[in-house]
């Protein structure tokens, strides 16, 4: 087959799938159990996804990596509409699961569409305790880590602390923390920063004790003094350990955050999750999981490229 018709094909797929979705939107009755929503949002969805897929094959035309992506996206992108598709089948056309614990796509679309001002609060109050418990975990767990793999008299002391309270799971410091703390707000904090500093603290200081020592035995023959090695020799060379460190970190954050944020908490998506759920509105709770879904996976991305940027010579190696 000539490759430019297979490559038309292809992005032919994405529309094939959307145009399925309407007829059965529309030509398939409904089940009568759902709650109806003022306007399609489901379609409004897939119609932006849509726009989007067409935006870029326009753009493709004239510049070749944005043509090489959506023919590669493309095949994916179908298959992420069908499942779409048969999700609101399943869900709005039939009654095979129970509408109470699997609302439409309509449903959910609309929560967000139509409380994005109250969510985007609890999305800022989310991501301001995360910025908060992150900063105070991955610069302890990094000055730790340092001494941990640098002072050999520090790891000696140190380590076997280290191995023995860092597994502990952090939702079971949640008990203890709120009893310690004055407030919820930095018992959040503590729990969040527990649940960075040890894999920051791990990989940091494995990253320093896979160093040959050569390196520090030259630099000191040179003449470099103990602040010198650890600013020039341990720490370039412990970077792609660190960067993981801090990859494992956010991820244990986000878990933690829903953890806290369902334990005594007036605002943030992990509240309104729970909060979503105890008045039995799934829709809400299915919002509240994609959004912090997007947010964990944009945050991965970001470190992704950040680490690219300062590792040049490792770029590729990891990838997301």
């Amino acid at each position: 087959m000539n490759k430019k018709i297979y490559a038309a094909l292809k992005l032919l797929l994405p529309f094939v799938a959307i145009a399925f979705s309407i007829l059965v939107y529309y030509g398939i009755k409904d089940n009568g159990k759902q709650k109806q929503t003022t306007h399609p949002y489901y379609l409004w969805l897939i119609g932006a996804v849509g726009a989007v897929i067409l935006i870029e094959i326009i753009i493709g035309l004239f510049y070749e990596p944005i043509r090489s992506r959506i023919l590669g996206k493309a095949p994916f992108l179908t298959g992420v509409l069908v499942f779409l598709l048969l999700l609101n089948l399943v869900t709005t056309k039939t009654t095979l699961l129970p509408t109470l614990y699997f609302p439409s796509l309509d449903r959910i679309v609309a929560v967000i569409a139509e409380n994005k001002i109250f969510l985007l609060k609890n999305i800022f109050d989310s991501l301001k305790l995360l910025a908060v418990g992150f900063a105070w975990g991955a610069s302890v767990g990094f000055l730790t880590g340092l001494c941990l793999g640098y002072f050999k008299i520090v790891g000696y002391w140190l380590n076997p602390v280290t191995k023995i309270i860092g597994p502990i799971p952090t939702t079971a410091w949640i008990p203890l923390a709120l009893s310690t703390f004055p407030t919820t707000h930095s018992a959040n904090v503590f729990l969040i920063a527990f649940a960075v500093w040890f894999p920051v603290t791990l990989m940091t200081s494995s990253g320093i004790q896979s160093i040959n020592n050569v390196n520090f035995e030259v630099s000191r023959t040179l003449g470099a003094s103990t602040l010198y090695q650890i600013l020039h020799v341990a720490i370039p060379a412990a970077m792609p350990s660190i960067f993981l460190g801090v990859f494992y970190g956010t991820v244990s954050s986000f878990a933690t955050l829903m953890a806290v944020e369902m334990n005594g908490n007036s605002s943030g998506i992990g509240w309104y999750i729970n909060w979503q759920k105890s008045v039995m509105m799934y829709d809400g709770v299915y919002a509240g999981l994609i959004i912090i879904a997007v947010i964990c996976s944009l945050t991965l991305t970001l470190l992704f490229k950040v680490r690219d940027k300062v590792l040049i010579w490792q770029k590729g190696v990891i990838k997301w």
